[in-house]
């Protein structure tokens, strides 16, 4: 068993061993570049179409065959495969490129650089997908073709959505509201003016005019349209079109006088090409241009980029024009050929092999002659187009890499104004912080900002040499009239009256339109409409859906400016206030019996009693040994403190008071008084004159909550305000026409089928009021508002006479319209109050605490004295038998400080007390025992 098995067991060892060898040996630096070269095909072909004669094409053409020989040059992009790109030209003609891509798909390229135009790329996309070729464009800048649908479609400049979306801030930041957009109606400017239309609503702005030419428009289309547009509102025109037909439009514009004051045009990156490539054009080309903004795509200055331009002019050029130069479409041309090249050492890397598969699907129809069959499939299409997203490198463009979403990262554009015969940079766009004057370079190493705050552009010199911003808006000539809707009124004529029969309208709304339309600073004509039968006053509402829809181009009237018709419409500045309001009758009432107790509350009149009792106690104690008029038998004191409580309310106390501080507290109190005094009085004389107009009802709160009628004004929208914001039954509301109907309803009261309160706005019932003096205001306006001119959204014409309308505010004309109109007199018992509640006692707490600390002082002060002084006087004594020390004490202190003292017996004690010390100082044997001096006292005092 042994001897058979050796051999076999022999040969396996051998076989592991050149196994592990042979793995050894590939892992060797050397062993992997051979087995590297041995897998890279010797060359490699691509394919490029564009228009080798138009301004992009030219450019791109020697930007490709310098990238070509550049990659060749270099050792360390393909590692020994060379690149073949072989350029076909399309001469501007889609089914000419289109033929020409087909002939690629024969020629096994792995991929194709182009098309130039947007409309060959979106059917040779459809070709790539199923060959699986990519197709890199470095001039199709169409959005669409970022879509899902053309996987196969490499975009390597930038799109024209982040071209738009520049425009649009640019539109923003001016605040113009509507541009009228100029441009090709093919796949790339059709599409691009969506996308700007896009942009402009997210920022509330519109196209409010699409301007197509149809491709290779002559002079006289150009005419025509640009005829059309001159007729159009909007001054601000984008153009987005080719150099060839956009140049003409120029000249044009000139010619018609569209290249002066008011104008803006705003050009994209057709014309930067132009002027890069072709600088200096001729002066009078320059001068169609003056004013124009340009955006240009921005390129970073590399070290790269300054290489290549340094040696453009030595770069071979086979074309009639020798002279131009390098442009941005030109610098991404030449990065789409190191792109392709880095994409392709990526795949070889990885083991990628070309090869290429026929699809059985692919073959003529019967009788065909178009071959076909002899278009393949790419089989490493797929890992291709997968290295080409993950591509990362430095190009002559700056960094060059995709995002998410296909298209290259930190897009950004040169923001550039004609003058003169160039240009200057007046800021950039980028997609990290909008418009600014600071580098992309630098923006796109902070954190974005794309608040409006943040955006910045230097000065520009517009059309018209001039540096004031055009307004961007005219009336437009075309003939047509304004339709002004106006409310056929049958109630408060002095805000609109039609007269059907000399078809005239007036009123203070008519007269305030007519003088802010007189302020603009151009034409408007325009003609009234009444709306409305003449018998019952018009729906508002209706009025508004009239303006949205397009059914009239304003409404002028009083209409007032609520929160559901801004939704639909654009109002100007309010020229009168308004707000609902809420009218009650009043009634008079007699005053009753008790109407005197009205003016203070319960607890204001039971602190103002206790407060008189404290006061004559208090005055009492610091009057009592002192003043005869506080003396006297115990009956006699207590009528005393009372008659002297009391007295003060009407300074009419006749007991006099000696002490200091009895005096002090008599002041404050009497302070006190006077307040208390005056305030009774004023609250009576209310009571008793003007209180007697006494509502229904307190306020909107109170007649919500009841389940009276409520009468408001046909058409108004006090209606639905009542029931969606108030939440009060539809069927408690009373429809009411005029004046007239207004005084029956309230006069019946909802007892007799009337209203028990009228709600409606603020101007009307002024007018209302001026006549009808029974009924009042109740409470205060529970909306603020006010009316306003409706016009469609985002109407410039309303921001020109919204500031017409402040214009007026300003100089008083508004006012002196008013007055001609409104001027009313009103009735006395609606400018004075209707109720006036009783006073509450925390309006007074801080004279009574006053007060009350000065009684306490006083109190404290006075018993720390007569401590001192009974303590001086009266010696301590011994106890009577069956009494506590204690209580003996304090029966003596009381009746110490019951007794009288004069001003005379205190001064024949002062002096005795002063003897009495001398006579201690000098040792005399006659001082007083305790008994005498005790003896002494009683003898000088009163009993």
């Amino acid at each position: 068993m042994y001897k058979l098995r050796s051999p076999i067991l022999d040969l396996t060892v051998k076989l592991v061993l050149l196994l592990f060898l042979a793995l050894f040996l590939s892992l060797l630096p050397g062993g992997l570049s051979r087995n590297t070269s041995t897998l890279r095909p010797p060359t490699v072909h691509i394919g490029a179409i564009f228009s080798h004669d138009s301004t992009i094409g030219r450019v791109a053409k020697v930007a490709v065959d310098a990238a070509v020989r550049d990659v060749n040059a270099d050792p360390s992009v393909l590692k020994g495969t060379k690149l073949f790109v072989e350029m076909l030209d399309s001469s501007c003609n889609n089914f000419i490129g289109v033929a020409q891509a087909l002939q690629f798909m024969e020629t096994d390229v792995v991929a194709i650089i182009g098309p130039q135009s947007s409309s060959i790329a979106h059917v040779i996309s459809h070709v790539a997908n199923d060959l699986q070729v990519p197709i890199l464009s470095f001039a199709a800048t169409d959005p669409t073709l970022a879509s899902l649908q053309y996987p196969f479609f490499v975009r390597t400049t930038q799109s024209d959505l982040f071209q738009m979306a520049a425009v649009a801030e640019i539109v923003d930041y001016y605040q113009w509201n509507q541009v009228t957009a100029v441009f090709i109606d093919d796949d790339h400017g059709r599409n691009g003016i969506t996308s700007l239309g896009d942009k402009l609503a997210e920022k509330r702005h519109t196209i409010s005019y699409k301007a197509a030419l149809k491709p290779g428009a002559t002079t006289n289309d150009i005419m025509n349209l640009l005829v059309k547009v001159a007729l159009m509102a909007s001054r601000i025109i984008v153009l987005h079109v080719n150099p060839d037909i956009g140049v003409k439009v120029f000249s044009t514009a000139k010619y018609l006088g569209m290249m002066s004051n008011g104008y803006v045009w705003i050009a994209t990156d057709w014309l930067s090409s132009l002027l890069d490539s072709l600088a200096p054009l001729d002066s009078t080309t320059m001068e169609t241009m003056q004013g124009v903004i340009v955006l240009r795509q921005h390129t970073a200055d590399t070290k790269l980029k300054k290489d290549l331009i340094s040696r453009w002019s030595q770069l071979p050029k086979n074309d009639r024009i020798e002279n131009f130069m390098l442009n941005s479409y030109g610098l991404y041309a030449y990065d789409t050929v190191w792109l392709v090249s880095h994409a392709l050492d990526a795949f070889f890397n990885d083991g990628g092999t070309i090869s290429f598969s026929n699809d059985s699907n692919l073959h003529d129809a019967e009788g065909g002659k178009l071959h076909l069959e002899a278009m393949t499939v790419f089989d490493g299409g797929k890992i291709l187009l997968k290295k080409i997203h993950n591509v990362n490198f430095d190009g002559v463009t700056g960094k060059v890499q995709f995002d998410s979403e296909r298209n290259l990262i930190n897009p950004s554009y040169d923001i550039l104004n004609i003058v003169g015969n160039g240009w200057r940079t007046i800021g950039h766009w980028t997609n990290n912080s909008g418009l600014s004057i600071v580098s992309p370079e630098k923006i796109y190493t902070k954190i974005a900002n794309l608040s409006t705050a943040n955006q910045q552009l230097y000065n520009v010199i517009w059309p018209g040499e001039t540096i004031t911003k055009p307004r961007g808006w005219v009336f437009p000539n075309n003939g047509r009239e304004l339709r002004i809707g106006v409310p056929n009124r049958v109630s408060f004529q002095q805000f609109i009256s039609v007269s059907p029969q000399s078809n005239t309208i007036k009123g203070y709304c008519i007269d305030v339109f007519t003088a802010s339309i007189n302020l603009l600073p151009y034409p408007v004509p325009y003609r009234f409409i009444p709306f409305g039968d003449g018998r019952e006053n018009p729906s508002y509402a209706k009025l508004a859906q009239m303006v949205a829809s397009g059914e009239l181009d304003v409404v002028v009237g009083d209409m007032t400016i609520v929160t559901n018709r801004t939704k639909i419409v654009d109002f100007t500045q309010p020229y009168t206030e308004s707000g609902l309001v809420m009218v009650t009758p009043v009634k008079r009432q007699n005053s009753d019996a008790w109407a005197f107790l009205q003016p203070f509350t319960v607890e204001m009149w039971c602190i103002t009693g206790l407060s008189l009792l404290v006061i004559g106690v208090v005055v009492w104690i610091l009057e009592h040994r002192i003043n005869d008029e506080f003396r006297g038998p115990p009956k006699k004191q207590i009528v005393t403190i009372f008659w002297f409580s009391f007295s003060t309310l009407f300074f009419a106390h006749r007991e006099n008071t000696i002490s200091t501080m009895g005096r002090v507290v008599l002041i404050i109190w009497l302070f006190v008084v006077l307040i208390i005094q005056s305030s009774y009085t004023a609250s009576l004389t209310s009571i008793l004159t003007v209180q007697h107009i006494s509502p229904p009802f307190k306020g909107i709160d109170s007649l919500i909550a009841s389940d009276e009628p409520i009468g408001f004004q046909v058409g108004s929208f006090a209606e639905n305000y009542l029931v969606e914001e108030l939440g009060i039954s539809r069927s408690r509301l009373r429809a009411l026409g005029t004046p007239k109907e207004y005084v029956r309803a309230l006069d019946l009261g909802p007892k007799n089928g009337g209203v028990a309160a009228l709600v409606d706005e603020r101007p009307y019932i002024d007018l209302f009021l001026s006549t009808q003096c029974k009924f009042t205001v109740v409470g205060s306006e529970f909306t603020r508002s006010g009316w306003g001119f409706a016009f469609p959204r985002d109407s410039p014409l309303a921001l020109d006479l919204s500031t017409a309308i402040l214009t007026l505010s300003e100089n008083g004309d508004l006012q002196r319209i008013h007055d001609k109109w409104l001027r009313a007199s009103v009735c006395i018992s609606q400018t004075s109050e209707l109720e006036s509640d009783s006073f509450q006692l925390h309006s007074f707490w801080g004279l009574f605490l006053i007060c009350g600390m000065a009684c306490t002082l006083s109190l404290v002060i006075y018993f720390v004295i007569m401590v001192c002084e009974f303590f001086r006087h009266c010696p301590v004594e011994e106890s009577e038998p069956g009494s506590s020390r204690s209580q003996y004490s304090l029966q003596r202190f009381f009746s110490f400080i019951d007794e009288k003292e004069d001003a005379m017996n205190r001064s024949k004690r002062r002096k005795m007390q002063q003897e009495s010390s001398s006579l201690d100082s000098i040792g005399s044997h006659n001082t007083l025992s305790p008994n005498q001096s005790s003896l002494g006292f009683s003898s000088i005092t009163s009993p």
